[in-house]
């Protein structure tokens, strides 16, 4: 287990994610129709991208992932960014979410958790919470190629295709000062187990690996969950295992099946539901949003240690994840 989910799990049972950073950038009023996505409001409006970590936090995230998931150094050079400038914007981002955590901890109003009144009795006292952690983000090769490929896998390169494009990011964020890498939203096996190599040469920090899912049992690219799970459980160079950016309706029998095939932390944060225009780069209808408090429980009984949200869900939704999951049991379910 990271040593960096303990403190939380051991204090409340559960790790709470961030959502979708470029939902929140977009309910600012940024257009993100573009190759980089929410890295380019790390060029554009550096203060944005600190505003929307800081909501997170103040919804009740105890950890806040880096605009760094669509932010490569292939990307930024193709719009004629220096080698040594796209090192530097990456690192920014990193910066933008420490500072943001630790400004919002300064705060000792921060430092815990507000008493609540149940059924109208006393104040409860409040609780201390944990610092909150940052995580940055290391989005698929189809993030780079922005063509929707996060959700099929099929790249049409190899494996040292894959390597050499994933690794200068990669050991950058690590020598950075966040807590966690987060490998996320992995469509193909072949990737994870590229980036898992990745991780154990370059650094001891932790790294959890999430999947596009293209159905209760398959990721994206068909691969059985339980294989996949199975190979997570065994690898050093994966810390924590689960499922991002994929409809809610089908978390609980992945995360149950994961839960069952590893004892590794299982991490889960769907997106808001629909399917992805990779052209205008937003997200078609989806067919009902969920109950956010009551489907966050629901995977946490399912096996999730650390659950959150994806595209499509703000900081008004963990917030409501927050309150339901620090609820009791018999409250939550009134």
């Amino acid at each position: 287990m990271p040593s960096c989910f303990d403190a939380f799990l051991n204090s409340q049972g559960f790790v709470l994610l961030d959502g979708g950073l470029a939902t929140e950038l977009e309910s600012a009023g940024h257009d993100l129709n573009d190759p980089l996505w929410s890295a380019k409001v790390l060029l554009e409006d550096p203060d944005a991208v600190l505003a929307a970590h800081t909501a997170y936090l103040y919804g009740g995230a105890d950890c806040v992932i880096t605009a760094t998931y669509q932010a490569t150094l292939e990307g930024l050079a193709a719009l004629g960014v220096a080698r040594a400038e796209a090192e530097d914007i990456m690192r920014s981002a990193v910066d933008l979410a420490v500072c943001a955590r630790d400004r919002f901890w300064t705060e000792p109003a921060n430092r815990t958790w507000a008493g609540r009144r149940h059924g109208g009795g006393p104040a409860v006292r409040p609780t201390a919470r944990t610092r909150p952690l940052v995580a940055a983000s290391i989005g698929p090769y189809g993030a780079f190629l922005a063509d929707g490929s996060e959700y099929h896998g099929n790249y049409g390169v190899g494996p040292d295709a894959l390597a050499d494009f994933h690794r200068p990011r990669l050991h950058l964020l690590a020598d950075s000062t966040i807590d966690i890498l987060a490998c996320e939203t992995i469509p193909s096996f072949t990737e994870a187990r590229v980036l898992a190599a990745l991780v154990e040469d370059a650094t001891d920090k932790p790294a959890w690996f999430t999947f596009t899912c293209r159905d209760e049992r398959r990721l994206s690219d068909g691969t059985p969950i339980e294989e996949m799970a199975a190979w997570a459980d065994e690898t050093a160079g994966v810390s924590a295992v689960g499922v991002n950016c994929t409809p809610a309706r089908l978390l609980p029998p992945i995360i149950r099946a994961l839960a069952a095939a590893t004892a590794k932390p299982v991490v889960a944060y769907p997106n808001g539901g629909g399917e992805w225009d990779a052209v205008t780069k937003t997200w078609g209808r989806a067919d009902a949003e969920p109950d956010w408090g009551q489907v966050c429980r629901r995977w946490v009984g399912a096996g999730a240690a650390a659950v959150g949200g994806c595209c499509r869900v703000g900081p008004e939704d963990i917030s409501a994840m927050r309150t339901a999951l620090a609820a009791p049991a018999h409250e939550a379910q009134t």
